[in-house]
């Protein structure tokens, strides 16, 4: 069901004001689905070149890491924590180790309260567009201590999103509000509750709710985060013409209140009528 094998969630570290943030919720997550936690730092050497001191912009990198290493610590002090400087782009250096990561974590830089200004390529975006595995984008807000959100259209992507967001509650002990939208005018097929059920029997223990809204998709699933400690949704949905992002994971990473996993680079362990 998960990522890699084995992997880390990974996590880029800046000099953001919020970075210590998105690594203490990082290090969270690590520690509920027992991996290791990996710092990132995308280190501009054509930058530092034509700076006063190299040097100096070396060890303010090797600073940042530092100070987010003791940030982890104090929240989670039994993850196993990295950390490792890196030449290039920050989202390309996060896009590279997404191959090998079980997750990778990044800030929304402040796009879930600037209403319609989100530029296409905020990194939050290009990653959530482009990564290897599932990717948590960060709010600046800690979230509420509520359920597990996932949006199901019955499409592949979706039963994998599903089956991620049984086993986050699993390991936060939260139970799973599983949330179909249907557009006005559309039929409803009534598969959310059978899917629920399928995946459900491989967590008995996870309590689940099923509701099924009439009304836009991505509105539907904003609202019903405002009260989740957690968001899924898979990274395309049934929309496969709309690129590598699809519209309701779109607006959720531009809107939702709460952290957003937008699911991808995994396939389901459910098969498919089953």
């Amino acid at each position: 069901m998960t990522g890699s094998t084995g992997g880390p969630v990974v996590v880029g570290v800046g000099p953001a004001p919020d970075d210590l943030a998105v690594v203490r919720l990082a290090a969270r997550e690590a520690a509920a689905h027992g991996r290791g936690l990996a710092l990132l730092h995308a280190f501009n050497w054509e930058a530092a070149l034509v700076g006063p001191s190299v040097a100096g912009s070396r060890d303010a990198a090797e600073e940042l890491v530092a100070r987010a290493a003791t940030a982890a610590n104090e929240v989670e002090p039994a993850v196993p924590v990295s950390g490792e400087i890196v030449e290039g782009a920050p989202v390309e250096a996060l896009i590279r180790r997404s191959a090998t990561a079980f997750l990778v974590a990044i800030g929304d830089g402040g796009m879930a309260g600037c209403g319609a200004c989100v530029p296409a390529d905020a990194p939050a975006v290009q990653l959530a567009a482009r990564a290897g595995c599932p990717v948590l984008v960060v709010r600046r807000d800690p979230p509420p201590p509520g359920p597990v959100l996932v949006g199901v259209d019955g499409s592949p992507s979706s039963r994998a999103a599903l089956d991620f967001a049984f086993d986050c509650a699993a390991r936060r002990q939260a139970r799973v509000i599983a949330v179909r939208a249907v557009e006005p005018g559309r039929p409803d097929d009534d598969v959310l509750g059978a899917l629920v059920a399928e995946v459900g029997r491989q967590h008995p223990r996870v309590p689940a709710e099923c509701h099924t809204v009439r009304g836009d998709p991505g509105t539907v699933l904003v609202e019903q985060s405002r009260s989740a400690q957690v968001a899924l949704v898979g990274a395309r949905g049934d929309q496969p013409g709309r690129g590598m992002l699809g519209e309701v994971s779109q607006t959720l990473l531009y809107h939702a209140p709460a952290p957003v996993i937008v699911v991808r680079g995994i396939v389901s362990a459910v098969p498919a009528g089953a």
